[in-house]
């Protein structure tokens, strides 16, 4: 049997793993001062990042049409394939996955849609352990991709309460945390959800908090250091973790993409990590 896969935009698999493994990944849409850009296409991240403190208007996003599902689905059945496993951002952040899930229903039973229950690589480490896995058969992908969700850890250090709420996409509880703007809240996505981790006064603070529970993951399959538009300290991070423990070869370093880094801002830093 032959199987496609498909993810969306904010899985932010680099470009290089999307080619090797020939997956189909559909952008989300992101609304900048009227103009409509097709994630990644258009503009850059660091461009975004850089501009996004100085933007007068609200930066909003939107998930893909069903449409723009279509049209990767009918491709690769045109290819060959007998089956596709579509792998998408959590259903409780965002309409994405429902657009998927329309456009399957096109093709009967030759679409299964899986809700990562994540974002960025914490979804594209679930996309990644279905395509090395394609060869056992559909049922050991798709259980490997349940396997990675039930180990994964996904926490991020925000540098601002700002633009967590504007995106009106996080629970009273997350978005009312101390209830001011200056302070610098960590967040953890699990299930699905947004959920407060807790909250500092100060950068430092934020990040040695955030080396600590990296630390508590313990011994890694996969692990990606994630940063918008914070490399240095994204770096640091991954020093001093390297300093302490074994950590995968293949760790990966990712700008997150910008249909995300709205809802966060600008100076985050964070991790998605896979428990051995």
């Amino acid at each position: 049997m032959k199987i496609g896969i498909v993810t969306d935009s904010t899985s932010d698999l680099p470009a290089h793993l999307i080619e090797k493994h020939q997956i189909q990944v559909v952008p989300s849409i992101l609304i900048l001062e009227g103009k409509e850009y097709a994630d990644g296409i258009g503009i850059s991240r660091e461009d975004f990042y850089t501009r996004l403190p100085s933007l007068q208007t609200k930066v909003t996003t939107a998930a893909p049409s069903i449409g723009n599902f279509l049209t990767p689905y009918q491709t690769l059945f045109s290819q060959g394939c007998d089956h596709i496993i579509s792998i998408h951002a959590a259903s409780q952040l965002t309409t994405i996955l429902n657009s998927a899930r329309q456009a399957a229903k096109e093709f009967g039973d030759k679409v299964t849609i899986i809700d990562s229950g994540s974002l960025s690589m914490g979804l594209g480490f679930q996309v990644l352990s279905a395509v090395e896995n394609l060869e056992s058969g559909l049922q050991s992908a798709i259980e490997a991709v349940e396997s990675t969700k039930q180990k994964l850890k996904v926490i991020a250090a925000l540098d601002t309460m700002e633009y967590l709420k504007r995106s009106g996409r996080v629970p009273a509880v997350v978005a009312n945390l101390g209830g001011m703007l200056s302070i610098k809240p960590m967040v953890e996505i699990k299930n699905g959800e947004v959920k407060p981790v807790g909250v500092a006064r100060t950068t430092k603070q934020n990040d040695e908090r955030l080396l600590n529970l990296l630390l508590e993951v313990g011994e890694m399959e996969r692990l990606a250091i994630l940063h918008t538009n914070a490399e240095t300290r994204a770096k640091k991070l991954l020093g001093e973790v390297m300093k302490k423990i074994t950590i995968p070869q293949d760790v990966l370093f990712v700008n997150v993409t910008a249909v995300i880094g709205t809802h966060l801002g600008p100076n985050a830093i964070g991790f998605a990590a896979v428990k051995k």
